[in-house]
């Protein structure tokens, strides 16, 4: 792929139902973006979801979610002895975890004391006593990465890359914490000591308490970052490159005692800095990574970014307060992914409508065009700045309002819920595409 290409942002929860199921979608889906001259389809994590359907809480960071690929059949007993073989860190864990959590309809830190700490004679027990329900689960598993490894060959044959979603942190009810519990600031019955968050900030006075367990960096990098080079050699097999959500955690993250009730008490600590991205670079070749370094960035945050040559990203809905903002087109730097917006923000449309008179003015007066259409003015805003990369949410090429919004950030319920119909993925949207793609110099 040359420097300059464009992309959509469509989650694959987010496809068009279809009679041949989700990777039948997903094959229509990149016909489309072919036509349109689009070259990155990003996704959000493919995970199994967590609370409240969101791919962000996901109890595995290895696992396939289940329920995107429905098993075709029995599959092979060498098949499975295969796929078992090649994903042995983590299968065994993920399979017996899923279904001990499904048998005991509780998070593993209210399991008893043998099988919370993980006690090998309770691990064998439980894995003979739950043998189908453990064999169901590495079934599920071997059938979403069969489908995901064609759905993945169909794009490469395209000429599409896939950009993929690592959150920074595991849910503390997963199999990854289970199973790792030593790698994060855990007490004896596995309740963190200390957990994630964001300070006060302009938006919230009491700042963002997300409640993950934090690692004990000084103990991973005492063991190579094992456990990070294993997560991101695994998320590059299912992905050509990877956005690392809350990048500015691994410079400095906001470390709140718990317990406690808002994230105000919170303290910056030291993240692990370059020696993990070293250590991933020589681990794996190439970082094709995309840093979300959104929100509170300092400036080690900026010079971690840089140093390690990771592109960072830009919003244009967070361009139009002031004309010297970082987020301004004329203001994108070359190494930059640019957004219409991402599956945090509303719509286009739906931000323009909730802005005032002077707002709405100070847009247009920039970009161009009339009010109705908004969405695409912003499109062809992103396509043609100087961003090497340009990704719209497939929302915005369909022109939806905010019944359309994939999620609103600290509303717990209502969200991960939108999808796409098949008649929205028109020729004359996609040749539309196209020229702006075309004439921006991304192809």
């Amino acid at each position: 792929m040359s420097r300059r290409a464009a992309g959509l942002l469509l989650h694959p929860t987010s496809l068009p139902d279809d009679p041949g199921g989700l990777e039948a979608s997903a094959r229509s889906l990149l016909a489309w973006m072919e036509a349109a001259r689009l070259r990155v389809w990003q996704i959000l994590p493919i995970g199994p979801p967590g609370p409240g359907r969101s791919p962000y809480s996901s109890p595995s960071a290895f696992a396939g979610g289940p329920s995107l690929f429905a098993p075709a059949g029995e599959p092979e007993a060498r098949a499975l002895a295969a796929f078992g073989e090649a994903h042995a860190a983590w299968l065994d864990d993920w399979c017996l975890f899923a279904a001990l959590r499904e048998e005991r309809q509780r998070p593993w830190t209210e399991w008893d004391a043998p099988l919370r700490r993980r006690d090998p004679g309770a691990l064998a027990r439980a894995a003979r006593d739950l043998a189908e329900p453990v064999a169901r689960h590495r079934r599920a598993q071997l059938a979403f990465f069969d489908a995901w490894t064609r759905v993945r060959e169909e794009a490469q044959r395209r000429g599409i890359a896939i950009l993929g979603d690592v959150p920074i942190y595991p849910a503390l009810d997963s199999a990854d914490v289970w199973s790792h519990q030593d790698l994060f600031w855990l007490d004896e019955d596995g309740r963190p000591s200390k957990v994630a968050g964001v300070p006060p900030d302009y938006f919230s006075s009491d700042g963002q308490l997300w409640g993950n367990p934090l690692y004990r960096w000084e103990l991973m990098r005492e063991r190579g970052y094992a456990w990070w080079i294993a997560r991101l050699r695994h998320a590059l097999v299912l992905h050509d490159r990877l956005r690392l959500d809350h990048f500015r955690g691994f410079a400095g993250y906001w470390a709140v005692p718990a317990g406690a009730p808002t994230a105000r008490d919170g303290a910056w600590e030291p993240g692990p800095g370059a020696p993990l991205f070293d250590a991933l670079r020589e681990a794996l070749g190439a970082l094709p990574f995309v840093a979300e370094d959104l929100g509170l960035i300092t400036e080690d945050v900026v010079r971690l970014r840089r140093d390690m040559e990771i592109p960072g990203m830009r919003v244009l809905q967070f361009a139009f307060g002031a004309a010297d903002g970082e987020h301004m087109p004329h203001r994108i730097p070359a190494d930059s992914v640019v957004y219409t917006g991402t599956h945090d923000n509303d719509t286009a449309r739906g931000w323009f409508a909730s802005l005032d008179a002077a707002g709405k003015g100070r847009v247009l007066d920039y970009v161009g065009g009339a009010p109705e259409e908004i969405a695409w003015s912003l499109i062809r805003v992103a396509l043609t700045s100087a961003a090497d990369l340009a990704i719209v949410p497939a929302q915005d090429v369909f022109a939806l309002g905010s019944e359309a919004r994939m999620n609103v950030p600290g509303v717990a319920a209502g969200n991960w819920s939108w999808r796409a119909r098949a008649a929205d993925f028109t020729p004359e949207r996609a040749e539309r595409l196209a020229r702006l793609v075309d004439v921006a110099g991304r192809c």
